[in-house]
């Protein structure tokens, strides 16, 4: 007869075997306890009981097997910290993440729920570079291609991109276009007051700034530091997309950027300045 595992012993009950995969999976999960604990700060035996609200010997004992396997390092009368090992598998596990591959199920949902084109990009230089496109079930061309790079400051993509950024680095940005074919309908000091509306609401607007008659809703990607890392948007022709209609599909764009942020490493609750924020009752602000 073969036994199930290397931990069955002959003789051993169902219930054997089920109590002692139960203690080991609490075995784990206290040992993960641990690990996150000490990230939070919890860098002593003393914070570490406290906080688990385990006794002593035990945060002891899986601590010291922690660092034994150097996921945690420790150093007399300074105390705990993330270990080595945890540098290795973050590199590890960035080096086998693709944000194309990531993002794809999600920004594939999105265009079926909206019916229309959905594309992701990043910022590459002073252009944003389109990763993935979509394409809604609408007859409607929208000229854009996987590998292109398009405009920041009249793309919705392009300005989710860019809602972080301060003042002095949105003016470098806006002026970066000038010498371009490209004819514009905002002033920079409209365009400034935009993106500020824009980093306040979590989204930005394209108000077929880059295409006659194409609207979009864009909200940004952020990584597990809370940078933003790309970002997607949601494309239509303007008819398809009122003001009303690209208020509700804000919530949609953002809360799909959040789900791909957060696949990403970004935890919503410990960013300092959390963007991913939707004001439902406001409109896109119309051109000048």
């Amino acid at each position: 007869m073969k036994r199930e595992s290397l931990d069955v012993a002959p003789g051993d009950s169902p219930q054997d075997r089920k109590s002692r995969n139960l203690a080991g999976s609490q075995t784990l999960l206290r040992g993960l306890d641990v690990l996150e604990a000490v990230a939070s700060g919890a860098t002593t035996l003393q914070l570490l009981t406290e906080v688990l609200q385990l006794n002593r010997s035990t945060v002891h004992r899986l601590a010291a097997t922690l660092v034994e396997r150097r996921y945690l390092s420790f150093m007399p009368r300074i105390g705990y910290a993330l270990g080595p090992k945890l540098l290795e598998v973050g590199f590890q596990a960035s080096a086998q993440m693709s944000l194309p591959q990531i993002a794809r199920q999600y920004i594939e949902v999105l265009a079926e729920r909206t019916g229309d084109t959905v594309h992701l990009g990043i910022l590459d230089g002073t252009r944003a570079l389109y990763l993935d496109k979509i394409d809604g079930r609408r007859r409607i061309g929208i000229s854009s291609r996987i590998g292109e790079r398009h405009p920041l400051r009249s793309t919705g993509l392009g300005k989710a991109l860019l809602i972080d950024e301060p003042e002095e680095r949105l003016r470098q940005f806006y002026h970066a276009e000038h010498g371009s074919r490209q004819k514009y309908k905002f002033p920079l000091a409209n365009w400034l007051r935009n993106m500020k509306d824009y980093s306040a609401r979590g989204c930005a607007f394209d108000l077929e700034e880059n295409e006659d008659r194409i609207r979009c809703v864009a909200a940004p990607i952020r990584d597990a530091t809370g940078h933003i890392q790309a970002a997607i948007s949601v494309s239509s022709a303007a008819h398809y997309m009122d003001d009303d209609r690209m208020r509700d599909l804000a919530e949609q764009v953002c809360q799909t950027a959040r789900r791909i942020s957060e696949a990403l490493g970004w935890n919503a609750d410990l960013a300092a300045n959390g963007k991913l924020r939707v004001q439902v009752g406001a409109k896109p602000e119309r051109s000048s």
